[in-house]
């Protein structure tokens, strides 16, 4: 009778799915209370005894193979069975864990915050950490669980899923337009300074509106951060395009020309294949979900702004 082929050590397996939430051996062992050496110790281990790669480095981290999939999934059912065994049969389970998203400022604030904060109350060990940045998805997603983008991405070996949609108008403060006037055309429109994205660090070609529909307005202050130009909106530095949601907030701002300038935009949610398989993964992406239809009306600009 042929002998059986080794079984992987479960502490192995264990230390294999770190590494593929976190992307990084130094977080994944600081995620398990070990050191960076034991971790790639465990990991050559397990790699012997499946005599094959489990891991292959990316630009960004240490992304799975094939065999480091189907090792994955075999991780999550041991760590499965552990976490469950303390709980009685009959109680709800809690969700523990790290679950990192990635989203614009403005999602993050206003539709992720809010999401996140109630699905904590219900589950207290859960953590979830929020980078906030507006580019496109990324094509090696090492150590992200979740990435929420604007516009339809291009991916692979990932899930993608829209969100719901949100409307981008033109705001000038009260004060500005009293002072320097109140566009009534597109061709006034671009006499007056824009307050907007850094034109040669903007990834999102759908955030491109306003070189595509008014290319000759000049730029005034610009950021990478959305709340800068809200803000910067507000002080009178120009005039800016703004999430409605965002603006909207603000009674000293008016939209301008509402009936030419409304950009509507999408967000989709992106996850990797076994993100999918995790329950705190699985809940904060509902959890978005549910936030972004609730808000679905405040999305899309207030009536009459």
């Amino acid at each position: 009778m042929a002998a059986a082929p080794p079984r992987p050590n479960p502490d192995d397996l264990l230390v294999l799915l770190a590494v593929a939430r976190t992307g990084r051996f130094t977080s994944a062992a600081e995620a398990l209370g070990l050191n960076h050496t034991t971790v790639s110790r465990r990991i050559a281990a397990l790699e012997k005894t499946l005599s094959g790669r489990v891991l292959s480095r990316t630009g960004v981290g240490w992304d799975l193979t094939e065999l480091g999939r189907r090792a994955a999934a075999a991780a999550e059912a041991v760590e499965s069975a552990v976490t469950g065994f303390d709980r009685e049969p009959d109680a709800p389970r809690q969700l523990t864990g790290v679950v990192r998203l990635t989203a614009t400022d403005g999602f993050s604030a206003y539709i992720a915050a809010p999401a996140i904060a109630k699905l904590q109350r219900a589950h207290p060990a859960l953590s979830v950490e929020v980078v906030t940045v507006t580019r496109r998805a990324l094509q090696h997603r090492s150590g992200i669980d979740i990435e929420v983008v604007v516009g339809e991405p291009q991916v692979h070996r990932a899930e993608a899923y829209p969100l719901g949609e949100y409307m981008l108008g033109m705001y000038a403060s009260r004060e500005y337009l009293a002072s320097q006037g109140r566009p009534t055309t597109v061709e006034e429109m671009e006499r007056h300074p824009l307050v907007y994205f850094v034109d040669s660090m903007l990834q999102v070609d759908d955030l491109d509106a306003p070189r595509r529909l008014v290319p000759s307005m000049r730029d005034s202050l610009t950021s990478t951060n959305v709340f800068v130009h809200v803000e910067a909106t507000r002080a009178g530095a120009g005039i800016g395009l703004l999430p409605c949601f965002m603006a909207d907030r603000h009674a000293d701002l008016e939209r301008v020309l509402p009936a030419v300038f409304a950009e509507r935009l999408p967000y989709w949610m992106v996850l990797r294949t076994d993100s999918l398989r995790q329950p705190a993964v699985a809940a904060v992406a509902e959890a978005l979900r549910s936030q972004t239809a609730a808000m679905a009306e405040m999305l899309l600009g207030a009536p009459g702004r």
